[in-house]
This record gives C-alpha cells, structure tokens and sequence, in this order.
C-alpha cells in the first residue's frame, strides 16, 4: 500500500501521529519553519541570495516554503532532481550543481531548459561546453556556470588556467550564456570546531580570489559566485566572496551538523531539528534492549548510529542490527514496552530521505500533510 492509501485518512486527527505505520519519515512542520525562516534572515542581513540546496530534501513542498520565505530558486545535485522539481510546479531559478555530459542527459537539459525560467548548469570542461553549445543552437540559450575544483578532486576546473579556458570555450559558442562560477567546499563543512572550520575555509577563499582575479583578467567577471553550506554560512558571509548560498541541511539539521559548532563562541546553532525517523518495538523479549523496526533500510549507514531522541529512556543507544532491525539498548532503565513507538534523528539527511517515497508532516502528535518525496532516485 502507499503512504496515501495508509494514512491520508488520519490527517487532520488529534494523535494520529501514534497511528502511523513504522518505519516513517516524519517533519515537525514547526521547527522546519523555523529553520526556513532563520536561515531566510541570515541572508537577507547579509546581503546574499539564498538558493538552497534541494539534494536534501528533493520535494517541490518544501522548495515552495524556501522560496516564499525569499528564496531565489534551488540547486539540484543532478538532472532528474532538477526535472522533479520542475514537475512539481518549481519551474523558476534552478541550479543543477553537477555536470550533465551525456548525448541522452544533454537532450533532457535542452528540452528542461525550454520550460522552466532561469535555468544553470555547471560545466568543468571545454569539452562539455562545446557539447551543450552545439545542442542549444536554435533553442532556448543555456546558462552555465563554471565550477571551480576546492581540491576535493570531484567536479570542477582544476586551476585559474583551467577555468579561464572553460570560460574561452563558453565565449566561443553563441547559445551558451556566461554566469559565474560554483565553488562548494564539501570536506570543511563538518569540521566540528569552528576556529578549524573557518582557518580551512579562509585558506580555500583566497584559492577562490585568486580563480575569480584570473577569470576576471580573461574578461570573464562572474555575477554570480554561488557555493558554501551550512556548515560554513556564517564564515562565508563574513568573507564576502559569496553572491548567494547553496545551504541544504539546516532546514532538517542531521546528527552530522548538531554536532558541529556552527556559529563560533559557543553560541548553540541557530537551527532545530525538524527531520526524524519514528520506529516502533516489535520485539522486547532480551533484558536492557528492545528491537525496532527500523535497520539498515530506515537510515543511512555513513555517518554514525541514529540517536534516540523521543521514546526512550536518557541514555539509550541505537544499533543496527540488520536490514530491517535495530536495537535499542537501554541497560537497566525501563525499556519502552511493545508497539511503542521510538523518534530517532536521522543520521545524514540527504541519503536516509532518498530511501523513503513520503514526508509525514506533523505538529506535536498530529499528522498535517503527506509531502512525496518527488527527487527520490532521480540520479541521473
């Protein structure tokens, strides 16, 4: 059965959260709101577009929020993203961040260029640039923005000389339109100290300068310089390199960046968690553990083990304990009993969404919408 035909009746009902069937990806709409709205301040005080990241929760619902809180359109990790958001009725101001290369993917970027406003595309290479340029003749001009390699070795020109000839090869063809330039340092966003954090993101902001100054002297001055996350935002701001932000997780903010010191002095984050997993114990027959119904198919498995964050006793550790269960360890405290149920935080956000069809939006024990996840395996 779909998420529809099991629960869109108990929408509206006072505790039907406590009806839902286990494993479910759930939202606190509050606190998503919240996040929505902060992250929305920040950027508007400093001066910056916000174009964030839809690779996290890869749903039209939740990119409309963005969007009315002042959100100039979001980024895609990949095409099919890009298409899902634009079926859902988000047709204005996307950004896919990851290079399209192929004969069939180069098609669909054409024809999704054609019905959409606004749309960009990265390109590292003069060999994709000549690729797009001779599939746009006679079409809608594409945009394009050049990504700039950070030293992760992913994406990206991977020098000043090398992005100043990506730049040559977009001048060179008359249906390609020159933006700016991408510049994403993934490997510093979870640095958990914030003095380390920022020192690692100073020293690649100067590398940043130093592409934008070579660009520049080649006649190719970017309007628009888009990058950062959430894990750097406030040092990004502060060093004004940034024309606008791809943040992505602060509207859910995973185990991953609770643990970082994202502002600095000690302050606590900004941003609440909103994204959760709700299992239920459906076996409680082993002293100081009960089993859940939520393994490795609930979350994703490259960060660190769910923690419990409603249902259980202070103290009680999550572990996998296969595809489809996992423990909760509870010592010598009282365990929860039989179908209760368990809130666990997600561990990353972005891969543990990707394994679910359906956002259950909630308020306190109250389910309010059923969101689908339209992104869901659009990576290609």
């Amino acid at each position: 059965m779909t998420d529809e035909e099991l629960h869109a009746h108990l929408i509206g009902r006072q505790g039907s959260r406590k009806a839902l069937n286990t494993p479910v990806l759930v939202i606190e709409l509050d606190a998503l709101s919240r996040n929505i709205a902060r992250m929305a301040e920040f950027a508007a005080a400093h001066g910056l577009n916000l174009r964030p990241h839809a690779k996290t929760h890869k749903s039209p619902d939740i990119a409309r929020l963005q969007i009315d809180a002042g959100a100039i359109g979001a980024c895609c990790a990949k095409l099919g993203e890009a298409e899902a958001l634009a079926d859902g009725g988000v047709a204005r101001g996307l950004h896919i961040t990851s290079p399209v290369v192929s004969a069939p993917a180069i098609a669909r970027l054409i024809a999704l260029n054609a019905r959409t406003e606004d749309l960009m595309v990265v390109v590292d290479s003069p060999l994709n640039v000549a690729a797009l340029g001779e599939a746009a003749k006679g079409e809608t001009p594409l945009q394009v923005i050049i990504d700039i390699d950070p030293g992760i070795h992913r994406t990206g020109a991977p020098s000043p000389e090398a992005a100043v000839a990506v730049f040559e090869a977009i001048r060179a063809e008359p249906a390609l339109r020159y933006r700016g330039v991408q510049y994403y340092c993934g490997m510093q966003q979870h640095i958990e100290d914030f003095a380390q954090r920022k020192d690692a993101i100073v020293e690649r902001t100067d590398y940043l300068r130093r592409v934008i100054a070579a660009l520049t002297e080649a006649g190719g001055a970017p309007d628009i310089v888009t990058g950062g996350g959430t894990g750097t935002h406030v040092i990004d701001a502060e060093l004004g390199a940034f024309t606008e932000l791809q943040v992505g997780s602060y509207i859910f903010m995973d185990s991953q960046y609770l643990a970082c010191d994202l502002v600095g002095e000690g302050r606590p984050a900004p941003f609440e968690t909103a994204l959760m997993i709700d299992a239920r114990v459906v076996s409680a027959n082993s002293p100081g553990l009960v089993t859940l119904d939520a393994g490795f198919k609930a979350f994703s498995t490259d960060a660190d083990q769910p923690v419990p964050i409603a249902g259980a006793p202070a103290g009680a550790l999550y572990r996998f304990m296969g595809d489809e269960h996992g423990a909760l360890i509870v010592g010598d405290a009282k365990p929860p009993a039989l179908a209760d149920i368990v809130t666990l935080a997600a561990p990353h956000c972005d891969p543990t969404v990707n394994l679910y069809d359906t956002y259950h939006v909630v308020q306190g024990d109250t389910l309010r919408a059923l969101w689908p996840v339209a992104g869901r395996g659009k990576s290609r």
